[in-house]
């Protein structure tokens, strides 16, 4: 875990040791899970914009969240930043949240981006869609996550873990837009095609397939654009898949206010600008993920892969049918 980001060593220890429970007034606290890389240059835009010092603590969201819930009204955070709205749903159903009343956050986060309580936001898109090895796939064969449950792609699908949240947001919302026993059907399909055991990252699926062991996986897209950065000539291509239908299921990295925010109004102010149009486009060029608020240009990469139709589906469904999806994937036998 990283300390807290201050430049004074001593406020640094005794945060540490619990001494030093508020930040100054032109000081906010983050709790994030996200990687440093993709927050501190937006926080150290913020810093340059207005002269607010964010320091901020980093470690796994549920460690975060049983964090905010130990220090209650004692707690120095004033934000909590981290990704899958799963993640940020649970962060509301443990109540370490607080309802926000935004007019700029409502006007640049659509809805099925964002708690239809105001309780989080979401500040990045993260598409997960198709993948496929141009060698032996026509995009012409593809069409959607429902297809590849047919058995014509036996032995010629590969597929991360159903540990990872990623998966499990995925089929929370296939069940809020099939049902449950259909997303069960689909999910026995996938497992009935699986080439080899499911891999532990997208990164490793990807590989997968470009290297024939598999035909095609599904993926978050920066995962893809990353090793497509690092080798042009790696043989893989995207595909948007449910184009026809419900559209590509999207994920968001998010943030909300903690319900016991020092420095609320501020930390509203932090967060109003972090779906504005400046930290926007310094999100989409982190990491290769899609901004949130319309208007705002991806990367170069992303952009090549042409628009998109979002599943529209509100996010918060990922995280109320997630214990759902996690039952039913391991009922499909699925690991």
């Amino acid at each position: 875990m990283h300390p807290f980001r201050t430049p004074s060593a001593l406020a640094a220890t005794l945060l540490a040791l619990g001494l030093l429970q508020t930040a100054t007034a032109a000081e906010l606290v983050v709790y994030s899970s996200r990687n440093e890389q993709l927050i501190k240059p937006a926080f150290d835009a913020y810093t340059a914009k207005t002269g607010t010092t964010i320091r901020f603590v980093s470690d796994k969201e549920g460690a975060l969240i049983e964090r905010l819930k130990a220090e209650g009204d004692k707690t120095p955070a004033d934000l909590l930043i981290t990704v899958d709205a799963g993640n940020l749903w649970q962060a509301t159903s443990e109540g370490v949240l607080a309802k926000i009343d935004s007019p700029a956050l409502t006007a640049n986060v659509p809805a099925h981006l964002r708690d239809p309580d105001g309780r989080w936001y979401g500040l990045t898109i993260r598409a997960r869609t198709i993948v496929y090895n141009p060698q032996t796939v026509k995009p012409a064969q593809l069409s959607s996550y429902e297809d590849l449950a047919d058995p014509k792609w036996k032995g010629k699908l590969c597929l991360r873990t159903s540990k990872k949240v990623y998966n499990q947001s995925l089929v929370a919302t296939m069940i809020a837009r099939l049902g449950a026993e259909k997303t069960e059907q689909v999910v026995k399909g996938w497992v009935a095609n699986l080439a080899t055991d499911p891999f532990s990252s997208d990164n490793q699926a990807i590989e997968a397939v470009a290297a024939g062991q598999c035909d095609v996986t599904i993926v978050n897209t920066y995962y893809f654009a990353n090793l497509k950065t690092k080798n042009p000539a790696l043989s893989a291509e995207l595909f948007w898949a449910n184009q026809g239908s419900s559209g590509v299921h999207v994920n968001v990295s998010g943030a909300g206010i903690t319900r016991h925010a020092p420095h609320r109004a501020e930390a509203q102010r932090f967060l109003e600008w972090l779906s504005g149009d400046e930290a926007q486009t310094l999100f989409a060029n982190l990491n290769f993920e899609f901004p949130t608020k319309a208007g705002i240009a991806a990367a170069a990469l992303p952009l090549s892969w042409g628009p998109f139709k979002q599943d529209d589906v509100n996010l918060a469904e990922a995280g109320r049918l997630q214990a759902e999806a996690v039952k039913l994937m391991d009922r499909a036998g699925y690991r």
